[in-house]
């Protein structure tokens, strides 16, 4: 028998209502960073890479250590709130980032314990189905279907294998 109940941290009903009021609250938060970019935008417009970030933030260190070498006509305090936004928003995304791996990761081992449960179960019904207990037999016809034969039919010399 596998190792089931991997994760036996279950979210209760005032948990799980905190969590998504907390989601709501995010939401209605970035409400006005809520744009839907095309993918032909996303691909016009991201393309700072990390050598063009790099540049930015060489140009953002010379305008506030050195500003009598920046451009005159550039608007350097909508420069400074991009890069700040830019900056605060790549750091929110890095953390719910990584609550998202989390919550992945959670997911997977219920995933797991959920499948392992419902192959012990279909053992169970095999066996009481082999012995004709009464509804087992239609219980595991209905359920025979999730498994595939793993019968070792011999081929025949005229088939050729798939590559």
């Amino acid at each position: 028998m596998g190792i089931t109940n991997l994760n036996n941290t279950h979210l209760d009903n005032a948990k799980l209502a905190s969590i998504l009021d907390a989601i709501t609250v995010l939401e209605t938060a970035l409400g006005d960073f809520n744009y839907n970019l095309s993918p032909q935008d996303r691909k016009r417009y991201g393309s700072i890479n990390e050598q063009n970030k790099l540049l930015v933030n060489k140009v953002y260190d010379y305008n506030k250590n050195q500003p009598n070498l920046s451009a005159p006509d550039m608007d350097w305090q909508e420069f400074e709130n991009d890069y700040n936004s830019r900056k605060n928003l790549e750091g929110m995304i890095s953390r719910l980032n990584s609550l998202i791996t989390k919550m992945v990761d959670a997911k997977t081992l219920h995933d797991y314990d959920n499948y392992q449960a419902a192959l012990e179960d279909y053992g169970f019904t095999s066996y009481k189905a082999g012995g004709s207990a009464a509804g087992f037999q239609t219980k595991h016809a209905d359920l025979k279907q999730f498994f595939g034969r793993s019968g070792t039919a011999k081929k025949s010399d005229t088939e050729t294998p798939e590559l």
